[in-house]
């Protein structure tokens, strides 16, 4: 047992009889090796490619996205000023003081011909445009080109730059262009109407062509044959074009908005504001980003249209975005075409003071409500008329919402001269409101007493840009009984909009006759060529018959969106000209413009009106549609229209 204990002791020592443990027993280390990586498997591989990939996608769209907004902003910049005279013109416009105040454009089409020389470009085309963002409408007021104004051009202070425009010369509105670019433009325009002007767009005729055929054509009625061929020194502008809705290439819409070679300027303007309706039609139709992309290249590289904005402001991304918007949710029937009334002469244009005047307030005011009224008049509907209580009787209270020494004071005395009996806070109040954080004006009303919602309304109209509202609570203390309390917002500027009284509309009898056998023989001819059963019209405007002169198209045949159609075209006594169009076709652009749809005698009709005026008829009856088109002038009555349509009798097959 010893000699065994010692051998194995022995074995283990390190020479002086100690025990020595196995090497790494005790160490605080541990030795091992790493196992091999287990292999990836599918779904891991496929996991980490679609990461690099999102990664991959990310970065570029933030590099696409960062070099549009760029590329836009450029593009946007670029739809400003480039000429010296748009420059000196922008100093004139009027700046737009809050983001929900009405805006009006100055548009100017121009022309240079390559015959023209050194000679001064025409301004062959100026409308104002109104956009309203409250009513959501936009108005049109055509200016003709050969009306006699005084022309007015800006006076040169001593240091050459502008100053206040001075009467330069009494001739055609037209000339102010040539005289004094499109400052005098600008300024002859603004002293003719007294309208602020918020911007000047100013349109090449190359440009015009452009566009449209970067939309793609615009779709257009045309009231009748358009054919010239003896162009030259003792001609005019060569046009072929026939009767019917129909696609128009740039070219066709130059030519047939600038026609008035056999009519007069006053039917140039109507061609004129039905091409800008069927422009934002097509426009809201057919643009698409790869479209808008093509558009904005095209206007901005060969600087075919400038933009001027008053302010000192340039173009900007921001109001390209907010215009665009605004007229893609546009609501149906709210774009308004004005015209000044009681014009005379031919080739020289007069008209007085007083219907300039008129037609700009109707451009100022659109009523929305005209259509269903100019309809139940028509139809011998009972009208319904809402009481509303004289300013004399309504008593008002007016206090500062907005901050602005005066405001309410300024207010109460406008007011005041309209007839309206103005309250003062209770005693020892002052007339402010709870805040003066009000942007919109609120016309508050008393809810316990039935007429005073209607005298708030009236005060609204007034004020502008005013919101009608119940009384509230914190309110009330401060009205002393008053039947509406006015808190006068950023939007009052110490000036009260223009009272327009609205006309009542008055039933005039349909100016028509029966006469199925006019057009009877020559609709019976064609109706084996269509695919649906034609309607014949048997009420006609009693001094209309269809338009078979020499080289006419009384009755055409022709594609409608792919589809075999007709267009009977008509000529009145007065030589104005108005259709009918049968087909099958249900996808024409301007159906998106209804302004109601009337349920008369079992049929159903869509109405389209421009302003007051009962432009277009639509029937819809066993998969077909049949438009009555009134004439470019809309020379025939509502009624008249309205009878016509009624009058359509299916034929036999």
């Amino acid at each position: 047992m010893k000699t065994t204990l010692k051998r194995g002791i022995g074995r283990g020592a390190n020479g002086n009889g100690r025990a020595v443990l196995p090497p790494g027993s005790l160490s605080p280390v541990t030795l091992y090796r790493q196992p091999p990586p287990p292999k990836p498997g599918f779904a891991r591989l496929v996991g980490r490619f679609f990461l690099w990939l999102a990664l991959a996608i990310v970065v570029l769209v933030s590099g696409l996205v960062g070099g549009f907004y760029l590329w836009a902003h450029e593009k946007a910049f670029a739809l400003g000023c480039q000429t010296a005279s748009c420059e000196r013109a922008a100093q004139h416009l009027d700046a737009i003081k809050n983001p929900h105040q009405p805006a009006i454009a100055l548009v100017i089409g121009y022309d240079h011909r390559a015959g023209d020389g050194a000679s001064p470009s025409r301004s062959d085309t100026m409308m104002l445009i109104r956009a309203d963002p409250v009513t959501k409408t936009i108005s049109l007021l055509s200016l003709p080109r050969d009306l006699d104004v005084p022309i007015y051009c800006p006076s040169r202070t001593a240091s050459g730059r502008n100053g206040p425009a001075v009467v330069y010369d009494h001739g055609r509105i037209n000339s102010a262009y040539a005289f004094c670019g499109q400052t005098g433009s600008l300024e002859t325009v603004r002293h003719l109407t007294g309208l602020p002007i918020n911007y000047l767009i100013s349109v090449n005729f190359l440009g015009f062509i452009a566009v449209v055929n970067k939309l793609g054509g615009v779709w257009m009625d045309i009231d009748r044959r358009y054919f010239n061929n003896h162009t030259g020194p003792t001609g005019y502008a060569a046009i072929n074009l026939q009767p019917g809705y129909q696609l128009l290439n740039g070219k066709q819409a130059l030519d047939f908005v600038r026609f008035r070679h056999t009519d007069s300027d006053l039917f140039r303007l109507a061609r004129q504001q039905e091409f800008v309706g069927a422009l934002r039609q097509q426009a809201a139709r057919s643009l698409g980003l790869t479209s808008v992309i093509s558009l904005v290249n095209t206007i901005t590289d060969h600087h075919y249209v400038e933009v001027g904005i008053g302010g000192g402001r340039r173009v900007d991304l921001g109001t390209l975005e907010k215009y665009a918007a605004f007229a893609h949710g546009l609501p149906p029937g709210h774009v308004f075409q004005n015209k000044i009334g009681g014009i005379t002469g031919y080739n020289e244009l007069f008209a007085s003071q007083s219907s300039i005047d008129q037609a700009v307030q109707s451009f100022l005011n659109p009523d929305v409500q005209a259509p269903a009224q100019q309809t139940a008049v028509a139809l011998g509907r009972k009208l319904h008329k809402k009481f509303s209580l004289p300013p004399s009787k309504v008593t008002l209270t007016v206090l500062n919402g907005n901050g602005v020494a005066g405001s309410a004071a300024n207010a109460s005395y406008l007011l005041a001269q309209k007839g309206y009996k103005i309250k003062l806070p209770p005693t020892n109040q002052p007339a402010n409101a709870p805040n003066w954080n009000y942007f919109h004006s609120k016309a508050y009303y008393d809810a316990t007493r039935g007429a005073c919602k209607g005298a708030a309304q009236g005060v609204a109209k007034l004020v502008g840009s005013t919101d009608v509202e119940a009384r509230p609570g914190k309110i009330g203390p401060l009205s002393n009984g008053a039947c509406v309390v006015l808190v006068v917002g950023s939007t009052f500027h110490d000036r009260l909009a223009p009272v327009i009284v609205q006309q009542a509309p008055t039933r005039q009898p349909a100016f028509v006759r029966h006469d199925p056998g006019a057009t009877r023989t020559t609709l019976a001819a064609v109706k084996h060529r269509v695919r649906f059963r034609l309607q014949l019209p048997t009420v006609l405007e009693r001094n209309s018959n269809l338009d078979s002169g020499y080289g006419e198209t009384p009755l055409r045949v022709y594609s409608l969106g792919g589809r075999p159609s007709i267009r009977l075209t008509y000529r009145t006594g007065a030589n104005e000209y108005w259709g009918i169009e049968e087909t099958d076709w249900d996808g024409a652009p301007v159906f998106s413009d209804r302004s109601l749809t009337q349920r008369v005698g079992g049929r159903t009709y869509d109405l389209y009106y421009t302003g007051s005026d009962l432009h277009m008829v639509v029937l819809h009856a066993g998969g077909a549609t049949y438009w009555v088109e009134n004439s470019l002038l809309n020379s025939l009555s509502n009624e008249t229209m309205l009878a016509i349509a009624r009058g359509l009798r299916p034929m036999t097959r």
